[in-house]
């Protein structure tokens, strides 16, 4: 399978070269859409969005629609064209809809107006996540014109980043998502040029807790001190989800040391922006704290704000709790137990809350396989480098599903998202150079399924 990706690299890397140009201006004006999924935000430029992935598809020589979920939410985009007998058939994710992106978040430029800075990267809110993943397959379909060596089907998704209504839309229709190979083009390398082969992810649980405490504000120096502050009474609650080493304290959750290579320390420091000499938190390897242990944030809180805040007691208070879980771990016990523990350390038997629970899984793509085997050689054609195999601690809820709808495929999860694209914060970017890499090394692994029948 290898031998196909040598034969046609350098004919392939000049095809891809040529079709760049007209890629990257799709690219400009896709990330041109506020298409943030998100509840309160406009729906009409998640429409537009949608409709230009369409347009891009028809003129890759696709008969592209939008597929409208009978569940509702924002629809997703369908084609799909068959290869010649007995070849293979790929199904080719990605997503169109984006993270917010306020302005006050950092922002450089405006995310919506995007722009290739002096570093040859180009800025723009969802230029990475993930609308990088659609150009690569809006290339690589390109490249390979009317000579497709595969089955293809194109699923585009419009609600990634929030509740998705794909997932029952699947489950309901498993049949048409059936393939030998999925190609999920919503990750990326380390750094730019080296190459990696993600193969586990870590899932995603959530919930607010709310406490109360007193039935309204009361003067602190005339009741402070029997009476328990709410603020007061969740931060010991959430300090309590921690070891004094930085782990999570909740009894019970699964992990694991991960299997592979380690995460080098100085290239996380650089891409994570850790201030110097602040201490990383955690026991175990780098890797095994990134992809295959739990961990636990807060990430966000509801109380006065230092500006609004008066010498009153506070009578409730509320937080967001994230939690990644490690990859094979069943989400709904990983949030019962986070749950458990909130409820068993809360003090002075104030009152508590936990409502807006969500739980995704995580992923453990299938090993062993051919496709797997010719996307590392087509990964080493592309980059004359050889890939590695790393987990990640984002989330693709979907994932299973597909799985489940198609119990044979082999995933392969790759993309532009290198990890200085600095995807769902301010001035996230890519660099087109991976994205050239990356449309050429998926042209010569569709190349390469062709061999197998």
């Amino acid at each position: 399978m290898a031998k196909g990706s040598t034969v046609n690299l350098a004919d392939t890397k000049k095809a891809v070269s040529g079709l760049m140009p007209g890629i990257m201006e799709d690219l400009t004006t896709l990330v041109s859409y506020p298409s943030c999924s998100f509840p309160g935000f406009p729906s009409e430029p998640v429409y537009g969005a949608c409709a230009f992935v369409v347009d891009m598809l028809k003129r890759s020589g696709f008969e592209a629609e939008q597929l409208d979920l009978e569940a509702g939410g924002y629809p997703a985009v369908w084609a799909e064209k068959p290869g010649p007998e007995g070849a293979p058939t790929v199904l080719m994710y990605a997503h169109y809809d984006i993270q917010p992106a306020p302005i006050e978040q950092g922002w450089v430029t405006n995310p919506f107006e995007p722009v290739i800075k002096e570093d040859g990267r180009l800025y723009g809110r969802g230029a990475a996540d993930d609308k990088s993943g659609i150009a690569i397959h809006v290339g690589s379909l390109r490249a390979l014109a009317d000579n497709l060596p595969v089955g293809v089907k194109v699923l585009i998704e419009g609600e990634e980043e929030t509740g998705s209504h794909l997932d029952a839309y699947v489950q309901r229709y498993p049949d048409r998502f059936d393939a030998d190979v999925m190609l999920i083009a919503d990750m990326g390398n380390l750094e730019c040029g080296r190459p990696v082969l993600t193969t586990r992810l870590r899932g995603m649980t959530a919930l607010t807790v709310r406490v109360e405490t007193v039935e309204r504000p009361q003067h602190s120096g005339a009741f402070g001190g029997p009476a328990p502050d709410a603020l007061m009474t969740l931060v010991r609650m959430l300090a309590s989800l921690q070891d004094d080493a930085g782990n999570p304290a909740v009894e019970g959750l699964v992990s694991f040391d991960w299997p592979g290579a380690d995460y080098p320390e100085q290239l996380y420091r650089e891409l994570s922006g850790v201030l110097p000499d602040v201490d990383l938190i955690g026991d175990g390897s780098l890797a095994t704290r990134l992809w295959s242990k739990p961990v636990i944030n807060v990430i966000g809180i509801d109380a006065p704000s230092v500006a609004e805040a008066g010498n009153v007691l506070i009578p409730s208070a509320s937080a967001r709790v994230s939690m990644r879980i490690a990859p094979g771990a069943v989400p709904a016990e990983e949030v019962a137990k986070l749950e458990r523990h909130l409820l068993d350390v809360t003090p002075w038997n104030a009152h508590v809350t936990i409502e807006n629970v969500a739980a995704a899984g995580g992923f453990i793509a299938p090993e062993g396989g051919p496709a797997m085997t010719a996307a590392k050689a087509a990964l080493s054609a592309a980059y004359g480098v050889e890939p590695s195999e790393v987990g990640s601690g984002g989330s693709i809820p979907l994932l299973d599903t597909l799985l489940a709808a198609s119990p044979g495929a082999e995933f392969i999860l790759w993309g532009a998202e290198d990890y200085s694209a600095n995807i769902h914060g301010a001035n996230e970017s890519v660099h087109p150079d991976e994205i050239e890499r990356m449309i050429v090394a998926q042209v010569l692994l569709l190349q390469s399924l062709a061999d197998v029948r």
